[in-house]
């Protein structure tokens, strides 16, 4: 035991021996339980070349030691290189340890960009349709399938079905005259069924709207004038912005005309279109409507523009003084070119309803409608209107809007409006 005790006093003797000093004394830093060895780098030395960066990052880090018997991994830290945008050398820079290097800072800046596979999942128009149509849909065609599913075809079921026209703004004269032709069907086809009656009415739909599908046609007349009315907030600014994106696609040259002086900022809502497309527009700070489309259609004509969407003011038919005012607007358009204007398209908001009927009827009286332009059926359940006014005004609807994106603005097909409005 004695022995045991001795070795170990001599062990302990030769652990506490002191270890040559490789430095003087004064130049060795205290020593404490967790104090790394510093180094000091001269401001000459901190300048490095990328090829001395590169493999100092490469190299392995050995262990730090910090105490006796204590050992830390070091951390090995992973550059996170952007694949989505680029990002110049020269941002990269500090990552390095604010070290100057010229070699990398004098490189381009990198773009590396990630392979996005096309969108081809985007719908169709007739699935976008019927899409935007859903609310319409729901308020009609699902009735319909409860209605016609398993029943016989009685009086009963006729006055249910003039109470789900009724109710889907079809109106009274195209509901009479819907009952009345399928009526007729069912007597000349011997029809017992009702989901036969539902086929039925479908058809008699499509052929009541169907005078109502006449596509424009811009060829006739070079610059061809389009001028736009409508009330207050039925989409005439933004529907000139789609339309001028459709004319586009069909390498047509279009001028916008922000005949629009007395909204606030639609003259910018405008030039915002104008800038988002590429096409010039004619605006001023104030002034006249009249005098603005004016100069627009001199404009157009020296510059080979093919066709002028003018906008205008909104104003509500039974303000009398305004719609004398868009009467003046047409006549000044008529003396810078005496054929114009080729097109007065009015917009409608389908959120109206009944009342956009009763719009149809001012303006056509107070203008002389060619063309009419239904926005927003994505947010209504009364598309039926369509119906309404092709039995009581029927001017042609030339574009329908289903969405918010520049290419929810297409041309009407009667077919398929009744197709998105009677099928899920």
């Amino acid at each position: 035991m004695q022995r045991f005790f001795d070795l170990f006093k001599r062990d302990k003797n030769k652990a506490a021996a002191p270890t040559p000093a490789s430095a003087p004394p004064e130049q060795q830093p205290a020593p404490g339980p967790d104090v790394t060895p510093t180094t000091t780098v001269s401001a000459a030395d901190q300048t490095m070349s990328a090829e001395q960066v590169a493999p100092a990052i490469s190299e392995p880090v050995p262990p730090v030691v910090t105490a006796p018997g204590s050992v830390v991994e070091p951390t090995i830290l992973t550059a996170q290189v952007p694949t989505t945008f680029s990002t110049p050398a020269s941002d990269l820079a500090p990552t390095l340890g604010n070290l100057e290097t010229p070699a990398l800072l004098a490189q381009p800046a990198i773009t590396i960009e990630a392979n996005i596979p096309a969108d081809d999942s985007k719908p169709g128009w007739l699935n976008r349709l019927k899409q935007g149509l859903a609310k319409t849909r729901t308020q009609l065609g699902k009735q319909f399938t409860t209605l016609f599913r398993g029943r016989k075809i009685d009086e009963d079921l006729y006055e249910e079905l003039e109470t789900i026209l009724l109710t889907g703004d079809v109106g009274v004269d195209a509901t009479t005259h819907l009952l009345e032709d399928i009526r007729t069907r069912v007597a000349k086809q011997n029809l017992d069924d009702a989901e036969q009656l539902r086929n039925a009415l479908q058809q008699s739909f499509t052929e009541l709207i169907q005078p109502l599908e006449k596509p424009l046609d811009v060829s006739t007349a070079n610059p061809f004038i389009i001028m736009l009315a409508g009330v207050n907030g039925a989409g005439k600014t933004t529907s000139i912005g789609k339309l001028a994106k459709y004319y586009q696609l069909q390498g047509k040259k279009v001028l916008l005309a922000a005949g629009d002086t007395f909204r606030a900022a639609a003259r910018e809502q405008l030039i915002a279109w104008g800038e988002r497309n590429g096409v010039t527009v004619i605006a001023q700070e104030s002034g006249d409507s009249a005098a603005v489309i004016f100069d627009a259609i001199n404009a157009a004509r020296a510059r080979g523009i093919d066709i002028v969407l003018a906008d205008t003011a909104g104003r509500l038919p039974t303000q009398l003084h305004l719609m004398e005012e868009i009467k003046k607007v047409k006549r000044v358009i008529q003396k810078a070119d005496p054929t114009g204007p080729h097109e007065i398209l009015l917009v409608l908001d389908a959120n109206t309803g009944q009342n956009a009927l009763s719009q149809v009827k001012a303006f056509d009286d107070a203008l002389g409608l060619t063309g009419l332009v239904v926005t927003k059926l994505d947010g209504t359940a009364k598309g039926g209107v369509i119906a309404a006014i092709a039995k009581q005004r029927p001017v042609p609807v030339r574009f329908i809007g289903v969405g918010e994106q520049i290419d929810d603005l297409r041309p009407f097909s009667a077919r398929d409006y009744s197709e998105a409005m009677f099928n899920e």
